[in-house]
């Protein structure tokens, strides 16, 4: 009696995994017709705040690398270990 409702378990997992799986994509189905999508102005909008951000932070970050190398660079060389 064990056996036979450890073969009926083992049977039924690949019946199960399939009946999840399927109601997992239905319900995802009807999640993403709620959604509302952002329209081309805003997607072109936000991606253009994204690289002009980008880029200021690039070049602040330029900048305080370049103020730290000189800084370093001009304590190396008053001290007798620069180039």
């Amino acid at each position: 009696m064990d056996q036979e409702k450890n073969s009926n378990a083992i049977i039924a997992r690949p019946r199960e995994w399939w009946l999840t799986t399927r109601d997992f994509f239905r319900d995802t189905n009807s999640e993403m017709k709620k959604v509302t999508w952002p329209g081309r102005p805003e997607v072109v909008g936000t991606t253009v705040v994204v690289i002009v951000s980008t880029l200021i932070f690039a070049v602040y970050l330029w900048g305080c690398d370049w103020i730290f190398f000189k800084a370093i660079n001009l304590l190396f060389t008053k001290f007798g270990a620069g180039t």
